[in-house]
């Protein structure tokens, strides 16, 4: 679904209460009205995500974003001037009353401006319509591999689709493939809560002060839990030379192996090859998990990333895909 008339008709089912599937850079999100509990609440209800667990609330610029906002710190300021749109989220002190389910009952709010142009439409088009943001998790059953083109949301939630509650816009395939960077900065310094496509050297840099490291207290946000973005076949984490060693070995069946450097391998096994470049290794990672998953295999090995911070996102969305399984 797309098209002039297919954004009008979205809108106008956001601003009753409906959920919309939109197109962003980074992934397909859920999208309901922000300042409707009630529409909030079936977003948790499709999903199968806990209420007390923060959604992030898509707006259409920085000025839309402080309706949300009890104060807007310097920090995310410096943040949406540099990057929105963008695939960053920051998360700011909550204004009272307002998006309650949305930031799962915190008193903080992520917010994002999204740099897809369907999705910067359909926000603009709502907003004419009395919406003042979005809250829009990726629009993917709680805690599994995350959409990043619309067959993927259809896949996920056939039933909604089919009845009609669930409204899908077709935006193409994701550009960016993994969700975006969190910036905790309602707190004395800025922390990074969840790498993206932005490396913490660009956040820095634009903040003019280093970012903190989430610690134990740091304050709850999208996509963090220690499991997530995971694929029904247990997916393992493999060092090059464990992946090497096993490779050269008889074929396993059931397995499916994800890996960006060239090995010698055994003949049988069934290897799909990883971009070596960190950019596009982020941009296929999810529709490459959600084709080995949709084979019916058991198991999925896959090549560690670099330890370099281009990867950190990558990096970052299999260790918690491959929870609690260990890297070999």
């Amino acid at each position: 679904m797309g098209g002039a008339e297919a954004l009008a008709a979205a809108a106008r089912h956001l601003a009753a209460g409906g959920l919309v599937a939109l197109p962003t850079e980074t992934v397909y999100g859920l999208a309901a009205r922000a300042d409707d509990d009630a529409a909030c609440a079936r977003i948790f209800d499709a999903k199968g995500r806990p209420p007390d667990h923060p959604l992030i609330v898509h707006v259409t610029d920085a000025r839309a974003a402080q309706a949300f906002a009890a104060t807007w710190p310097d920090a995310a300021q410096r943040l949406a001037a540099a990057f929105w749109p963008g695939p960053l989220t920051v998360i700011v002190p909550r204004r009272a009353g307002v998006a309650q389910a949305a930031a799962g009952g915190l008193p903080t709010v992520g917010l994002r401006c999204p740099a897809h142009p369907m999705a910067q439409a359909l926000l603009a088009a709502a907003a004419r319509l009395g919406v003042p943001g979005v809250a829009a998790p990726s629009a993917n059953r709680f805690g599994r591999i995350s959409p990043t083109t619309a067959a993927h949301v259809r896949h996920e939630f056939p039933a909604e689709v089919a009845s009609g509650a669930l409204v899908v816009l077709d935006g193409g395939p994701s550009d960016v493939g993994i969700e975006s960077a969190i910036v905790d900065c309602s707190g004395a310094q800025p922390a990074l809560l969840r790498p993206g496509q932005l490396g913490a050297a660009a956040l820095a840099a634009a903040l003019g002060q280093p970012l903190a490291a989430a610690g134990p207290g740091a304050t709850k946000a999208p996509g963090t839990l220690a499991s997530h973005y995971a694929p029904r076949a247990r997916l393992h984490l493999l060092t090059t030379a464990a992946l090497a060693q096993a490779l050269g070995g008889p074929a396993q069946p059931g397995v499916a192996v994800y890996c960006r450097t060239e090995l010698a391998v055994t003949p049988g096994w069934h290897i799909q090859p990883m971009p070596v470049d960190a950019d596009a290794a982020a941009r296929a990672l999810f529709a490459a998990l959600r084709a080995l998953d949709g084979q019916g295999v058991d198991q999925i090995w896959v090549e560690v990333p670099p330890a370099q911070p281009a990867w950190d996102g990558v990096r970052d969305r299999l260790r918690r895909a491959a929870s609690p399984f260990l890297e070999s």
